[in-house]
């Protein structure tokens, strides 16, 4: 077989040759589920496409903003098939952040068309309008003529955009990683080598399509392969995570992935009656990636799932990020032994031996890297260092895009880097890291973001919504505290006195609510302070490492704690 130019006529050929069989199971809110095979996708993508011709969209970027399911499909598809530039997006039932996030996007992509559906146009129109984007024509996938009328699928080279995935959790400066055709079809490769997939892959899960591992890894990979897609919604796990493992169970998915706060979060839920009724036999993967991957979580859930069916050494921890198109490294399986280290020597920058009476620290390894070169590097001196020196991981290779939309500055910052020794062509990732035996080990980030169900969540930003709580909020510190999974923290002012302690846990209530309600984030703990706790620099800036330190030494002096170190006091 000729190897496909661009994803789009991978896509093209594998609706050709598999017309009668499943690419997609959408899942719905009970045991039901739609198929819809390569032949029905085919047909309704060429209709958006029919319809984004008419307009022009010819390597545009066109808004994706649609519930995550067949309609969903067949306008990224119908992107493609029309060579228009795909911008998944929050659909409009999303929380307020995520609407000013696509208000954003749409504004740096200057998207003069959006794909929606009939029953969100009204809503997503009006957003779109109240953020100055009024001429952004809507069109509804779903009002769409489904006669499979349409030109055929535009013939793109590998070097040009497919899509523009968004990667800030912040709705202030969202960034849109350039993603090629070329860089896709690298990815796919490397996916099915590391995965072991192939056309009888079930691939499925929850993520939303517009995160990374949703799109690339649960929905364009099966497709790729001609294998199924199984999608099910967010919303399900949210009400009720082992949904998740219920439909994996039962639709015979044999390929997962997650964040390690899902794997959590079924721990904690899961019942012996649970287990009983579940099979999970042919689950052959399930990644825990996206976010950092806790060996203490790897262990137990292998332990407990062992009971429902789960193979031994199903479980395998992996690396990536958007400006890699998905994939960096993911660990072999069976898995190797997590490594056990010494705290002290970690913190210095240096993986070594644990040393008998003090401190250690086990950390997950996410295996070798999967079509790409990865060096551990000295963020400021740019020089490569030895095995088991931590250092920020730079990658290389040809699923590494080449820059952000429209943000010269930061793409020259970011991409395209060197190495003290000449080596060119390097992602600066931000995260720290170390390699041991040619294995990846992540050790935590550069940067002040915080992840949150795999999505970047921006301290400022909670900050901002904490400020508009009104009174008696103060200012607020966002912060991660180290646990067995990094934990999330709000240091809150609180004005006034005399607060009871009753009063100081329903103010404490209102911040996890509001964290939750905007972010999807529940907080570990809840810190409220006394006014001018949160230290400033001279400009007004909000110390944030340094309110950090005061916390993580224990001298916030606090009103009210839920979590250690302090012991919560009364007013």
């Amino acid at each position: 077989m000729t190897p496909a130019k661009s994803f789009t006529q991978a896509l093209a050929t594998r609706c050709a040759d598999r017309s009668a069989r499943t690419a997609l199971l959408r899942l719905g809110d009970g045991d039901d589920a739609d198929a819809h095979t390569y032949g029905q996708l085919d047909a309704r993508a060429r209709s958006v496409a029919a319809a984004l011709s008419h307009r022009g969209t010819t390597g545009r970027p066109v808004l994706v903003c649609v519930d995550d399911g067949p309609h969903d499909v067949a306008a990224l598809v119908g992107c493609l098939y029309a060579g228009a530039v795909a911008v998944p997006v929050p659909p409009p039932d999303s929380s307020r952040a995520a609407a000013e996030r696509t208000a954003a996007i749409a504004a740096e992509t200057d998207a003069a068309v959006a794909l929606t559906e009939s029953a969100h146009a009204p809503e997503f129109s009006r957003r779109l309008a109240a953020a100055g984007r009024s001429s952004v024509v809507c069109l509804a996938v779903d009002r769409l003529p489904d006669d499979g009328a349409g030109p055929r699928p535009h013939a793109p080279d590998g070097s040009d955009v497919a899509l523009l995935q968004y990667t800030s959790g912040s709705t202030a400066a969202p960034r849109g990683v350039r993603v090629t055709h070329a860089n896709l079809l690298a990815t796919m490769e490397s996916l099915r080598t590391a995965l072991g997939t192939d056309e009888n892959a079930r691939v499925g899960g929850w993520l939303p399509l517009h995160h990374d591992l949703g799109l690339v890894g649960q929905l364009l990979h099966p497709l790729w392969l001609g294998a199924t897609a199984v999608l099910m919604h967010r919303r399900r796990f949210a009400a009720d995570p082992l949904s998740w493992l219920r439909a994996v169970a039962r639709h015979r998915v044999t390929v997962t992935a997650a964040p390690d706060s899902a794997y959590a979060r079924c721990l904690a839920d899961v019942t012996d009656d649970d287990l009983a009724e579940l099979d999970l036999s042919a689950l052959a993967t399930a990644v825990d990636a996206s976010e950092p991957v806790s060996a203490a979580t790897l262990a137990a859930f292998a332990h407990r799932f062992a009971a429902a069916g789960l193979r031994p050494g199903a479980l395998a921890a992996g690396y990536g990020l958007a400006e890699a198109t998905l994939l960096v490294s993911l660990a072999d399986r069976p898995a190797p032994a997590p490594a056990t280290v010494s705290e002290e020597a970690l913190e210095r920058g240096e993986l070594r031996p644990p040393v008998p009476g003090r401190p250690v620290r086990t950390l997950a390894g996410c295996g070798p890297a999967r079509g790409v070169t990865v060096r551990i590097v000295d963020p400021g001196s740019s020089a490569v260092l030895p095995e088991g020196s931590v250092g920020e991981i730079w990658v290389r290779g040809a699923a590494v895009a080449d820059g952000y939309w429209r943000r010269p500055l930061e793409s020259a910052a970011t991409f395209g880097q060197t190495t003290a020794d000449g080596e060119h062509g390097f992602l600066r990732t931000g995260d720290l890291g170390a390699l041991r035996d040619g294995r990846l080990y992540p050790t935590g980030r550069i940067k002040d973001a915080l992840l949150v169900d795999g999505r970047t969540l921006h301290p400022q930003e909670a900050e901002r919504r904490l400020a508009r709580l009104g009174a008696p909020f103060g200012p607020a510190v966002v912060l991660s505290a180290p646990a067995e999974r990094e934990e999330i923290v709000a240091v809150q002012e609180v004005r006034g006195a005399g607060w009871s302690r009753g009063r100081l846990e329903g103010l404490a209530e209102r911040v996890r609510g509001c964290l939750y309600e905007e972010f999807g984030a529940s907080p570990g703990g809840v810190v409220l302070v006394r006014p001018g706790t949160v230290r400033r620099t001279t400009s007004g800036k909000v110390r944030r490492s340094l309110v950090r330190e005061l916390y993580l030494r224990g001298e916030l002096r606090p009103l009210y704690a839920s979590a250690p170190p302090y012991a919560a006091e009364g007013g």
